[in-house]
């Protein structure tokens, strides 16, 4: 038994995704949160800013209202900050000069 929990925390330790946004959270997260409210595919999302842009949105902590912004019907959306790190690596990744 110590040693099957041994290899599981290694494992988990060693996984590069464990506990890092990532791109595909991103897409998961724009399909399942906002998809529906903006009624146009991540792609058409993201491509709505340059890398640059998205990275200077991000930084200054404006992506939700960015994301009300472009999508009119996201007035009532809340995400935690986990999420929004998901969803600019899904946008920044797919930006219009990506």
């Amino acid at each position: 038994m110590k040693k099957i929990t041994t290899l599981l925390s290694i494992a988990l330790l060693l996984s590069p995704s464990y506990g890092m946004a990532s791109v595909a959270l991103g897409k998961k997260t724009y399909k399942k949160k906002l998809y529906k409210q903006c009624g146009f595919s991540g792609m058409e999302f993201a491509r709505k800013h340059t890398q640059a842009e998205w990275e200077e949105i991000y930084i200054s902590g404006n992506i939700a209202q960015e994301a009300r912004t472009i999508c009119r019907g996201l007035e009532d959306m809340t995400l935690d900050s986990k999420r929004w790190k998901d969803i600019y690596q899904y946008v920044s990744k797919y930006a219009s000069d990506g």
